[in-house]
């Protein structure tokens, strides 16, 4: 037996041991709380807002406020991870995320509330870039694609069950879906004894002096335009993914199908889609490269997409979010590695937060780019655009793949 073949059998032990397996489901477990940042809350805006007495449009921003600073803080975040190690930024994140989430428990002033929000999505940022970075540095090989995998997997399923508890613990008062929030503590707890300091690459004092300069960051895209194709297929993953949560309800109900219980099944379905080809991903990665996974997922967007203008049953109707939903557990993944593969390892914190800015930013600007859509062509001409927007995307880079 060889030296190398030892070592790696005593690597293999290593990463199965039981703290090593505590460590990662206490990743993929935090990796869901930002998905449940806003999805816990969306079946009891109505009840925030007679709760608090406010109007429609404001206690929607209780929902949207913690987007916006996460898109404000991530590169922050990213830089004070590359410089200090994402193990102390990350459980601080799970700290900050309780307080700040819970505080809704007892605060019961709008504004007051507003800057707890605000608090929240800067722990988030923490927490999101913390959880890319651990599992970059804690893994290698196949292990680094199951972790990813199932970190998206987790997001997944988490964005169909976190609405489910919010609705059910909405019923005793608008305030107790908050207390959700709380689990961050334990699980701060929990990092704290089980999830390792990651070994860093080294970085010299003139990278550090560059680390946030503009010059530095152009230096690096220019030099790699491929990244700038990652950030946009996670940017445009979430622009669908939100165009689906918007205006498929609208095309559900040409069905007849309006009730709330209904349409989370639809939107439940999907998630579990990109639950399955996330939590299988790992095995996936073995027969394609991130390029080939990319162009599989934008086949299963144009021929969802394509779908819904010609559905003419709610059977049908289950198909592009199914669609979607394995597409989506392939990109989300995949981008997040296809990162890692392109910038410098010193800077792998401030790089993969653009992920979490892109990711959000999309999320925000999906009802404005499809909103003129469907106020002048209906619903289903959203979805229409959709597939084409995404199957030029798709020539456009099987063409420069093949060139």
């Amino acid at each position: 037996m060889t030296t190398k073949s030892i070592r790696r059998r005593l690597r293999d032990r290593i990463s199965l041991s039981p703290s090593a397996g505590a460590a990662l489901w206490v990743i993929v477990a935090s990796g869901t709380l930002t998905v449940m940042a806003g999805a816990i809350l969306g079946p009891v805006v109505n009840q925030i807002q007679s709760g608090l007495g406010v109007s429609q449009s404001l206690a929607g921003l209780i929902i949207t406020t913690h987007g916006l600073f996460i898109v404000l803080t991530s590169p922050i975040a990213g830089v004070l991870i590359d410089r200090y190690g994402p193990r102390k930024p990350y459980i601080l994140g799970l700290i900050v995320y309780a307080v700040a989430g819970g505080a809704g428990l007892v605060v019961t002033s709008f504004p007051v509330l507003l800057v707890t929000r605000a608090a929240l999505g800067v722990a988030v940022a923490f927490v999101y870039t913390g959880v890319t970075v651990l599992i970059y540095n804690l893994y290698e090989g196949r292990r680094k694609d199951r972790a990813m995998g199932l970190r998206a997997s987790a997001n997944s399923v988490g964005a169909s069950v976190w609405p489910l508890v919010g609705g059910i613990l909405g019923t005793l008062s608008w305030q107790v879906p908050f207390g959700v929030y709380l689990i961050g503590l334990p699980l701060g707890v929990l990092a704290f004894l089980f999830v390792p300091e990651p070994a860093m690459a080294s970085t010299s004092s003139e990278t550090d002096e560059s680390s946030s300069s503009l010059g530095a960051l152009v230096d690096v895209i220019t030099g790699t335009p491929l990244l700038v194709f990652v950030y946009l297929l996670y940017f445009l993953a979430n622009v669908l993914l939100y165009s689906i949560i918007v205006f498929y309800p609208g095309v559900l109900a040409t069905f007849g199908i309006e009730s709330s219980f209904q349409i989370s099944l639809y939107l439940s379905a999907m998630g579990v889609a990109g639950g399955v080809s996330a939590a299988l991903y790992d095995r996936v990665r073995q027969r394609f490269s991130y390029g080939q996974l990319a162009r599989i997922a934008l086949v299963l967007w144009t021929i969802g997409f394509a779908i819904v203008p010609i559905a003419e049953s709610p059977l049908v109707a289950i198909l592009p979010v199914v669609l979607f939903g394995l597409g989506q557990g392939l990109v989300f993944p995949t981008a997040m590695l296809w990162v890692e593969e392109l910038v410098p390892p010193d800077r792998k914190g401030q790089f993969s937060s653009y992920i979490a800015m892109f990711g959000y930013v999309g999320q925000f600007l999906s009802p404005v780019l499809f909103g003129p859509v469907a106020a002048g062509f209906g619903v289903a001409a959203v979805f229409g655009v959709a597939a084409g927007v995404v199957a030029t995307l798709l020539v456009g880079t099987t063409v420069w793949y093949l060139a």
